[in-house]
């Protein structure tokens, strides 16, 4: 079974990537400071969460 995702969470990654796709890497840890750079999002749960998807879509869209 998967990890479901809130629709917010799924909004925010996709903006992202497609302003700033360019950006980001595999590494969670480098994703939670982008994510922190180029969003207003001050709830740490919800940053965390957001730089976790990004990382997955990274990952699936590398090993396509």
């Amino acid at each position: 079974m998967g990890n479901i995702r809130q629709n917010n969470i799924k909004n925010i990654t996709s903006r992202l990537l497609t302003n700033h796709g360019n950006v980001f890497t595999s590494n969670f840890d480098d994703n939670k400071l982008l994510v922190a750079k180029y969003t207003t999002i001050e709830s740490k749960v919800i940053r965390n969460r957001v730089a976790g998807y990004v990382t997955r879509k990274i990952n699936h869209k590398r090993h396509e």
